[in-house]
């Protein structure tokens, strides 16, 4: 028998796995019932190289029954040192707007695109996002929210499959999952330019109503 050539073997995705191993991470993925099993399978991701520098993987956290999900673009340093996203000043800020809209913390549930943080900050690679978008997806199958909040360009761009700033996404209603979705600029955004706070108040006022619409 000829030995076998690198065409007979499968090709690799970006991120480096097999189609076979993204096939298999896949099905592992959906059969997860609880967020407890799927953060323990996202614990030992190695599908791609985020896998190599991480500290930490930083899953998601907050209520499993949220009416409301927040999700960001991936781990800062502090997110990385502490397993939890948003726990720096972009965090402490995003507290102060979910309980602007009559919500705590604790009642929202909040998530990243990628779930390991990319070196120096950078925006996550496709690559990346390919690999881990699977387990975004089944964290909204499990919480079931009514909306979902993107924050800033990298979530909602990846999210929507767009290349369009944030401005162009705003002020309307997307769907991610098979749920609404209002696209938002980034707490790390409004940090650093104070006029970004009137368009998210605007975006977030929009988000509570169509909460209590929903109630």
């Amino acid at each position: 028998m000829p030995a076998a050539t690198p065409e007979d073997a499968a090709p690799a995705e970006a991120g480096g796995t097999t189609r076979e191993e993204s096939d298999e991470r896949t099905r592992r993925i959906a059969a997860c019932a609880s967020l407890d099993e799927l953060g323990e399978l996202a614990a030992g991701c190695v599908a791609c190289p985020l896998a190599q520098t991480r500290r930490s993987v930083v899953f998601g956290s907050g209520s499993p029954t949220a009416e409301l999900m927040f999700v960001g673009e991936g781990p800062g340093a502090q997110e990385d040192l502490k397993g939890l996203p948003f726990v720096g000043p972009a965090g402490e800020l995003l507290t102060k707007i979910i309980e602007a809209i009559d919500l705590e913390r604790g009642q929202v549930y909040i998530a990243n695109v990628v779930k390991c943080r990319p070196p120096n900050n950078r925006d996550p690679q496709p690559g990346e996002v390919s690999a881990c978008i699977g387990f975004l997806r089944r964290q909204v199958e499990l919480v079931q929210p009514k909306l979902i909040v993107a924050l800033g360009r990298v979530a909602a761009q990846n999210l929507l499959e767009t290349d369009a700033p944030v401005g162009r996404m705003r002020g309307r209603w997307h769907s991610f999952a098979g749920v609404s979705l209002r696209v938002t600029y980034h707490p790390a955004a409004l940090l650093r330019n104070q006029s970004l706070k009137r368009p998210t108040w605007e975006d977030m006022q929009e988000v509570r109503d169509r909460l209590q619409a929903t109630e």
